[in-house]
């Protein structure tokens, strides 16, 4: 690509991997978490709801977190936001994210 930067090889992303020993975030990072936090989670697909894809990326703001998962109220743009609970074993990458900016 002319001029830029071609796509990210894979496995290149700035989530934190939770099995990556060389992460930024160690990986029980995200279970210490505040509750208010702005944070984006990579959860596994159940087979079921896969269609083809592995994981599906989760921004939202903590409600809770204990050592079984995190709940969280989603906070995506053009979205209403909905309570969900991802289980410690679906999440696959996890890391703590920028507040909102406010509308204009």
């Amino acid at each position: 690509m002319a001029g830029g930067r071609g796509p990210p090889a894979w496995g290149d992303s700035s989530i934190a991997h939770v099995e990556d020993p060389h992460s930024p975030v160690p990986s029980s990072g995200w279970r210490d978490w505040p509750v208010g936090a702005r944070v984006v989670v990579r959860r596994r697909l159940a087979a079921d709801e896969a269609a083809g894809k592995l994981w599906t990326d989760i921004i939202g703001i903590v409600l809770a977190v204990d050592h079984t998962g995190i709940r969280l109220r989603t906070d995506a743009p053009r979205k209403p936001p909905e309570e969900i609970w991802v289980a410690a074993d679906d999440v696959e990458a996890a890391k703590r994210i920028a507040p909102r900016r406010p509308q204009r």
